[in-house]
């Protein structure tokens, strides 16, 4: 009998990339660089909400040491299945078994992943004690601005981007300001972003990386 977490975990078909893949892995595969980069060590990676694995993989492929972390049954088996290159663990955000994971990753990456969560703030501490001292997080999520906000309610399209009938969908909705204030009630410091996806100010989504300080 399929349980109620099963029941309304997120879904995954197949091991495809998913569709925010086509602007966001320039820019984040520019900010893994950096990293690269600086580390004589072949980097190790932490992917939080790695859902099928599918960019997990690709980090993998640019000479990166990966550990996906997925919520959905489903989506690790996919994951486990497509990608052995990557090592791949089942669990929450909100629930990680830190005695394979703390202190262990010079990034954690999440990306697309923070806007669905109802407590952003957890995958943030979640990411500071999985990385090494020095270690980077990046974030990626939608970018919400004052124009870009403007511009959806004008055009009568306000339904279909914040479509509460999404099941699973978006339920928290950043800016740079609300993402830089969520980070530095963290004590994260040197926050920078960059954006990716349609012209200035319409962005589609914002990268976010910057380093988590003492505490």
């Amino acid at each position: 009998m399929e349980t109620t977490a099963n029941q309304y975990e997120y879904s995954y078909l197949d091991s495809n990339p998913v569709h925010h893949h086509d602007y966001l892995i320039s820019p984040l595969l520019k900010l893994l660089s950096q990293e690269k980069l600086s580390s004589q060590a072949k980097p190790r990676v932490l992917d939080l909400g790695c859902g099928n694995g599918s960019l997990s993989h690709l980090i993998a492929q640019q000479g990166y040491e990966v550990v996906g972390v997925e919520d959905s049954e489903q989506g690790v088996a996919i994951a486990r299945r497509s990608f052995p290159d990557c090592h791949f663990i089942q669990a929450s955000i909100y629930e990680l078994p830190y005695a394979q994971l703390e202190n262990s990753f010079d990034i954690v990456l999440s990306a697309e992943v923070i806007e669905h969560l109802l407590y952003p703030r957890e995958l943030v501490r979640a990411a500071k004690k999985c990385l090494k001292p020095n270690g980077r997080l990046i974030l990626t999520t939608p970018y919400h601005g004052y124009l870009k906000n403007l511009v959806l309610a004008v055009s009568g399209k306000m339904d279909t981007h914040f479509n509460p009938l999404w099941d699973g969908g978006h339920v928290k909705f950043f800016s740079v300001s609300t993402l830089t204030q969520l980070l530095e009630t963290e004590n994260y410091r040197n926050i920078k972003f960059k954006f990716s996806g349609r012209t200035p100010f319409l962005w589609k989504s914002m990268l976010c990386y910057s380093f988590p300080g003492l505490s």
